[in-house]
């Protein structure tokens, strides 16, 4: 099966690293010790083999455990190993699986990047497969990183699974790589194995392909006349097939439902749907080169959102030209390439002049952890006074250097004494806010974790306590006072004090994610 870890374009597996670290550590000040699990080495020694006499006590058979041949074992499937995630191999062992799915289908789309650096690394972990409905949970995983846009990771998850095991699975795949644009061993599979194909519109499809037009065009006529077709696939299919026959007819209309046959069959008959109309995994065509530069820009963004993109890729889009209009993202695109310039510089006067357009303009943009992310150390290096240094304060507490803020900005962390609080993990009791920085201060004090949640952990279900974990937290930081305080302590108590700090600031900093 082919090996697709390289090719994840993602601050997932590449920055997994880091973000597995994080919640490997062990802070000081954990309030709780549930459980171990962050204290476990990741390589353990083997464990001594016990001696085995040379002669056996007895005749007796021993008993035997058997299963029949045709019966599939669940599959170890993840792109990221335990050393990577920091997280333990046992992560689903004590967990249901189908009942694992049900969860993450129900998960909301998390806004706040704190848990999205959480929830990849579930959703990719490599680890001992849940007792019972493992596949059942291995889908649900993969179409959990189709809804927040991060394809070739989907794609390399049920390549694992055996995309030829059968027709759910092959379906998947097919979908996949119909969006990636590397269908040909889709339809090579399909051509070797003629019981897995989708759908008749997929059968004419693969068969053009090929290069049987005829066969195609013959498979088409007869699935048409017994309405094996929906007619607006079947449209497509006969563009598709003989492009000069329409060459004067006017475009099709735009499919109602999401479709990746019919989205490739557009492509191909020139006619490519927007995909901003459509869910995210499709905004992953509009990054090839074919694409206009705004819409490989607009794409980005809204997989910069998700996490399904890296900061560095969004960056060398915003730089590629220099924009040629005004308004919209121009105006964005214009104004992050004066602060990189005037960065460059290392004049605190020009970047003065340059970062406060370009921060409220990230902020806007919903994109303003990327931007802290790829500009808080060259930040940190200049001497910066006033609203400039401000923001720089606020860049710094946005980013993976959240804990340098303080000694890089003392007096604006004096002035800012909660968030400075809550990037260093010393939440003092005299210190008092209202609103949502009272629930965070709570969250960091005296709030008590969600005792479910740590039941499961302690239960061997780690896996469901910290997808619950996240819910709890994403409704925080929608404005649940109450369950931020709670989601927040409980992140603690499960040892992800690195997750919670940077959840917290983003909340602080960021406002409410409806």
């Amino acid at each position: 099966m082919p090996n697709r870890l390289g090719q994840i374009g993602l601050p997932l597996v590449a920055a997994l690293a880091i973000a597995g670290g994080a919640m490997a550590q062990a802070p000081d000040n954990k309030p709780l010790n549930v459980i171990d699990w962050l204290d476990e080495q990741t390589s353990a020694a083997p464990a001594p083999q016990p001696s085995e006499p040379d002669v056996a006590n007895s005749g007796s058979v021993p008993t035997v455990s058997v299963a029949p041949l045709n019966s599939a074992a669940p599959q170890r499937v993840g792109l990221a190993p335990a050393n990577v995630t920091g997280l333990p191999d046992g992560i689903w062992a004590g967990s249901d699986g189908a009942r694992l799915a049900r969860t993450v289908r129900d998960m909301p789309m998390l806004h706040l990047p704190a848990l999205q650096s959480l929830y990849y690394p579930l959703l990719l972990a490599e680890a001992a497969p849940p007792r019972t409905s493992a596949d059942a949970f291995d889908m649900a995983r993969i179409d959990a990183l189709m809804d927040l846009g991060a394809l070739d990771p989907a794609l390399a998850l049920v390549e694992q699974t055996g995309p030829d095991m059968n027709r759910a699975h092959f379906a998947r795949y097919t979908d996949m790589a119909l969006l990636a644009g590397t269908e040909s061993r889709a339809c090579a599979i399909q051509r070797a194995q003629p019981t897995l194909t989708p759908s008749e519109a997929h059968r004419v499809f693969c068969t053009a392909r090929d290069g049987d037009w005829q066969t195609a065009v013959l498979v088409l006529g007869t699935a048409r006349v017994l309405g094996m077709i929906p007619d607006t696939t079947a449209q497509a299919l006969e563009r598709f097939l003989d492009p000069d026959l329409f060459e004067d007819e006017p475009p099709l209309a735009v499919p109602a439902m999401p479709d990746p046959l019919l989205f490739r069959l557009y492509q191909a008959i020139g006619t490519p749907i927007p995909t901003r109309i459509w869910p995210l995994v499709y905004a992953n065509a509009d990054l090839s080169d074919t694409a206009g530069w705004k819409v490989q820009i607009e794409a980005a963004e809204r997989l910069a959102r998700s996490g399904a993109l890296p900061d560095n890729r969004l960056l060398g889009l915003y730089t590629q030209r220099q924009p040629a209009a005004s308004g919209g993202v121009w105006d964005r695109v214009a104004a992050l390439q004066r602060f990189e310039t005037a960065l460059g510089t290392r004049s605190p006067a020009a970047v003065a002049k340059t970062l406060p357009n370009a921060w409220q303009q990230m902020r806007r943009a919903r994109l303003a952890v990327p931007f802290a992310n790829l500009f808080a150390a060259d930040l940190s290096d200049i001497v910066l006074s006033g609203r400039t240094a401000d923001i720089a304060f606020e860049v710094l507490l946005l980013s993976s250097r959240y804990e340098t803020a303080a000694r890089t900005f003392p007096a604006r962390a004096l002035q800012r004494p909660v968030l400075a609080a809550v990037a260093s993990g010393d939440v003092r009791a005299d210190l008092s806010a209202s609103g949502t920085a009272s629930a965070v201060l709570s969250g960091f004090r005296d709030a008590a974790p969600d005792a479910n949640i740590i039941a499961a952990a302690q239960s061997g279900r780690l896996g469901h306590a910290l997808f619950d974990t996240l819910r709890l937290m994403d409704a925080g930081g929608k404005g649940d006072v109450a369950q931020l305080s709670t989601g927040l302590a409980t992140l603690r108590a499960l040892g992800l004090e690195d997750v919670a700090r940077r959840a917290a600031l983003q909340v602080l900093l960021l406002g409410p994610h409806s």
